[in-house]
């Protein structure tokens, strides 16, 4: 029987960096998959259905949720957000170490419910740091910026249920700061894979053998 996944949330304030580290992450690191959530926001410019959000509508949202079909799901920012059930456990059964990137409404879902699932919050160095990386997306409206900086001090309150967290520092005073955040976030995958729950079938099977020698 195959080795059961683990699953990684990784979650924090809008603009925090998450995105760019959890791209740059499954691109050095193809041993880790990306669940693909659902979304009912349109998409940004460069976005495609299917690989950075199945984009849906606000009708088939409420259909997913009648029909109990997300592992969680919350109401952010004017949008909704969803993660299915289906394409989770699949991937977990299939033994792949998966990474969920959600908001913090959705990771305390995830975090209440499964006690397995391991936390890691993305957090700017500062307000002001904040504030800069929303402007320079150049795809938010002032009022969505405004919003967004007024959720982040109860968003930052949530930091203290995950089980790590992750500074990603200012890019123009540590110009290799996204690559540090990554291989924080990496050396926390590497590390649980290494926990004695995930290699004691090979230590009975280790041990087995030498008895019977």
């Amino acid at each position: 029987m195959a080795k059961r996944g683990m699953l990684f949330v990784i979650s924090g304030p809008a603009g925090a960096g998450k995105s760019e580290i959890v791209k740059t992450l499954l691109k050095k690191h193809p041993d880790v998959r990306l669940s693909v959530s659902c979304t009912t926001r349109a998409p940004r410019e460069g976005e495609i259905n299917g690989v950075h959000y199945h984009f849906v509508t606000e009708e088939r949202f409420d259909e997913l949720i009648r029909e109990d079909a997300f592992y969680e799901w919350a109401h952010v920012h004017q949008n909704r957000y969803g993660t299915l059930k289906d394409v989770v456990r699949q991937e977990l059964n299939e033994g792949n170490d998966l990474i969920l990137e959600i908001d913090v409404q959705g990771c305390q879902q995830v975090l209440q419910h499964d006690p397995d699932a391991v936390g890691i919050f993305v957090s700017p160095p500062s307000r002001e740091n904040l504030e800069t990386r929303l402007r320079h997306r150049g795809t938010e409206t002032e009022e969505s910026i405004r919003v967004r900086l007024n959720n982040v001090a109860g968003e930052v309150a949530t930091a203290y249920s995950y089980n790590y967290v992750i500074i990603h520092q200012d890019w123009s005073v540590v110009p290799d700061a996204l690559e540090i955040a990554v291989e924080e976030v990496y050396s926390i995958i590497r590390a649980k894979r290494c926990e004695l729950k995930n290699r004691r079938d090979f230590l009975d099977q280790l041990s087995a053998e030498l008895r019977a020698d």
